[in-house]
């Protein structure tokens, strides 16, 4: 029974499996090998070898009771699914299913149909063919006769055209279809040729030949005429080449008919030129005008585009055709032809080229470049299309160089606009500066250093700001030669970043050394200006060129910073030049106060002097002069670090003084064998060394106190070289008072003023011929009293 029941299932299973096997044999899919399969896919569910039995065994001997209803539960639902989506499936091409049932009717009716017209179709072509039969019988005999009598007819009418040649010729000039007549010459030319013994052919084909004489000689004529368009001589040159005409004398006649129109599109541009040079005159005298007005250089470009290069690039396409192109194996009148052409070209374009640079060079326009990048690269579109026409030449590199040298020349214009801007600013900082006074108290805050240096610094920054805008638009994404790598990198690297913005930065910098040289005009530039110039430097190196070095870097796509001029190397230039200005306005500053110090103690008779019973003017002029150097340093620097103060700053050098006295009255009364000279000279290898000229910081302080080390030194130097009397030293006792008063409070160290001042006194005692000293309380109250 057990076996019986195995038997069933298994003729089930290859029952249901017959279907399965024969979808598989309909679509082409084939099974692997007709060995048994392996037991692990006869239990695969999916698989096509999946045996119920083996599966159900393995189940049954490796799950559980509840593994086993879970499994079944879980078929269950896979099967309900399957179901679900079944009818689904069903549902949604049900309407499929009717209309293919519906097309497969129509189908049998329209083969019906098509069959009975295939039967008539046969049945006709059965009665034709016999019909066909019947007649070739009928016709068999005379078959040779006819085909004979063909011919003669054919023959006849070659004949009876060879005849009517010459006056078909002669009626194809008088109407002027010389295209007409030289098929006709053509298509008679063999025969003409082949049967040329025979009498009446000969006849024939002499006529022929002078009628073709004249047939050139009107093609040459039309071909001379200057009205003649570029098509027009083309077509007159395909059919002298057609009469046999020699190919190398055409090609030179076609090009040098041809240039007579070319010509006359580069006298166009050539008079375009000098309209706008006479122009230009015109703007710098009197000049005679027609009243024409010159093409801008979109036009310009425009009109040599569409007139110049339209018209040779179709003269090389007519001179490809009828020379190059043709079915002709003479490899030697090839390379002479296309000799002929690229010299023909290259000398027209040479002189295209050169009113192009001719064109560009006049514009000098100073506003937007948009118009000038949009004719440059309409150019250079138009060259990179006519290499295609000519590929022996490579018109793109004369262009590239053109547009690169526009790209420099606006370069430099702009350089040169920033130049004379930054020119314009000083000559604005100095009328102000000369119409202010500078030392007092400033009234208009617009004058002021601090004023006239962000004026300065702002408007140079928005010119170079505007100018790198400007230069932008030969970047631009749609401009065809912007991206090309032998012009972006050059001109956004070379020209813009180092010969606009580096040159620029360079040029104020020698600008400004050139106001510590003195040369030309700047001999005489005011102290405020080599200070605000100083200022301008340092702020340069400080904050200025970073940003604009940035700002250009970001501007122009720079990432490789290996081959240009680095910021750091032009800080240091910077602080260099504001260095340098630095000092020279604290040596012309200590200058102008040395020669009134100077001039005081030259031009004052020390020995017969008078009691001093005041402060002399000039000590009060120079601290006058201190205090507005002060207020105008003070405007531009920051105030600096002195040293701690004393609180006896106005009274030191009444000690210092005093003992020195003392000290000169025991080298005049005392007894001693030393020289009082050497006494002092071994007294000042114990005080403080003093360095007159030293490194000047970028502060307040330190500008000052150079300038009043330069002034103290030399009033020094001069009371050296002086002799004085009882009065004359105490004049000096009282002027230097008043100095000590004043100077200590601007200076770094207070100690410095003290030991000069002190010095300048010992140097009077020593110079004195009777050194008795004012009494301080009464230097005191003189200097009060001033």
């Amino acid at each position: 029974m057990m076996a019986t029941t195995n038997n069933d299932e298994a003729e089930g299973g290859g029952q249901r499996r017959r279907p399965r096997d024969l979808l598989k044999s309909y679509y082409g899919i084939t099974e692997g090998s007709d060995a048994a399969p392996a037991a692990s896919s006869l239990c695969d569910i999916n698989g096509a070898n999946f045996d119920p039995n083996v599966y159900l065994s393995k189940l049954l001997k490796e799950r559980s009771l509840m593994e086993l209803m879970d499994k079944e539960q879980e078929m269950v639902k896979h099967i309900k699914t399957l179901d679900s989506d079944m009818q689904t499936l069903v549902y949604e091409n049900y309407n499929k299913f009717i209309s293919a049932t519906d097309t497969i009717r129509k189908m049998k009716t329209d083969f019906k149909k098509m069959e009975d017209e295939m039967d008539r179709l046969a049945t006709n072509m059965s009665a034709i063919t016999e019909f066909s039969g019947c007649i070739s019988a009928a016709l068999q005999d005379r078959r040779q006769q006819i085909t004979k009598l063909s011919g003669v007819h054919t023959l006849l009418k070659k004949l009876q055209f060879l005849f009517e040649l010459p006056a078909r010729l002669q009626k194809c000039i008088e109407q002027e279809s010389y295209s007409q007549a030289v098929r006709y010459c053509a298509k008679s030319r063999k025969v003409l040729h082949q049967y040329q013994h025979m009498p009446s052919f000969h006849g024939i084909q002499e006529d022929v030949k002078q009628i073709v004489q004249q047939l050139s000689f009107k093609l040459r004529e039309q071909f001379r005429q200057k009205n003649s368009s570029p098509k027009q001589l083309a077509e007159c040159v395909d059919l002298l080449l057609q009469l046999n005409e020699p190919a190398e004398e055409l090609c030179e006649e076609f090009l040098s008919y041809a240039r007579q129109k070319i010509d006359e599109d580069l006298a166009r541009l050539e008079q375009e030129i000098r309209l706008l040079e006479a122009q230009g005159a015109a703007s710098k005298g009197p000049v005679v005008a027609d009243g024409s007005v010159p093409m801008d250089i979109l036009e310009f470009v425009d009109c040599g585009c569409n007139g110049f290069l339209s018209n040779i690039c179709l003269v090389i396409a007519s001179y490809n055709d009828m020379f190059l192109n043709r079915q002709h194996e003479d490899e030697q009148l090839d390379a002479i032809a296309v000799k002929k052409l690229v010299h023909f070209v290259n000398e027209l374009m040479k002189q295209y080229f050169d009113y192009v640079r001719q064109r560009v060079h006049l514009e000098h326009s100073t506003g937007d470049n948009t118009i000038l990048v949009r004719s440059l690269d309409r150019f250079h579109r138009r060259l990179q299309a006519m290499n295609k026409l000519l590929p022996d030449t490579d018109f793109s590199r004369a262009g590239t160089e053109i547009v690169s040298k526009a790209a420099r020349d606006r370069v430099s214009h702009y350089l040169l606009s920033l130049m004379q801007h930054l020119s314009d600013c000083l000559t604005d900082i100095r009328q102000s500066l000369a119409s202010q006074n500078l030392v007092g108290k400033q009234e208009d805050r617009s004058a002021n250093p601090s004023a006239l240096l962000r004026k300065m610094s702002s408007s140079l920054t928005d010119q170079i700001k505007c100018v790198l805008s400007n230069l932008q638009t030969f970047i631009d994404s749609d401009i065809t030669f912007a991206m090309k790598p032998y012009f972006h990198s050059t001109f956004c690297m070379h020209d813009v970043r180092e010969g606009l913005v580096v040159a620029f930065i360079r040029h104020i910098l020698k600008v400004s050394n050139e106001f510590c040289d003195g040369c030309g005009d700047k001999i005489s530039a005011p102290p405020a200006l080599l200070l605000i110039l100083s200022r301008f430097c340092h702020d340069l190196e400080q904050s200025t060129i970073g940003y604009l070095l940035t700002l250009v870097d970001d501007q122009f796509l720079l990432d490789d910073s290996s081959k240009v001029t680095s910021s750091t190397e032009l800080r240091n230039e910077a602080r260099a030049a504001a260095q340098r200005l630095l000092n020279h306005y604290v040596q012309v500053q200590g200058l102008t106060i040395s020669q009134m110090l100077r001039k005081s103690v030259e031009t004052r008779d020390c020995l017969s002097s008078i009691e001093p019973r005041n402060v002399r003017a000039v000590m009060k002029r120079v601290i006058e002069d201190v205090t507005g150097i002060d207020s105008l340093v003070g405007q531009l620097y920051e105030e600096g670090i002195r040293t701690e103060r004393t609180s006896d700053s106005t009274r030191r050098s009444y000690t210092y003084s005093n003992q020195r006295q003392a000290s000169r009255s025991q080298w005049s009364y005392a007894p001693s064998t030393m020289d009082n000279s050497l006494m002092s000279n071994i007294q000042k290898l114990f005080s403080e060394k003093i360095e007159i000229f030293s490194k000047v910081e970028f502060n307040k302080v330190s500008v000052l106190t150079g300038i009043i080390k330069i002034s103290l030194k030399t009033f020094l130097e001069c009371v050296r070289l002086k002799t004085f009397g009882r009065y004359g030293l105490q004049q000096i006792q009282v002027d230097t008072h008043y100095l000590q008063l004043y100077l200590w409070r601007f200076v770094s160290d207070e100690n410095l003023v003290h030991l000069l001042l002190d010095e300048i006194v010992g140097s009077a005692i020593h110079r004195c011929l009777d050194p008795v000293t004012m009494e301080p309380s009464v230097i005191e109250l003189i200097c009060e009293r001033g």
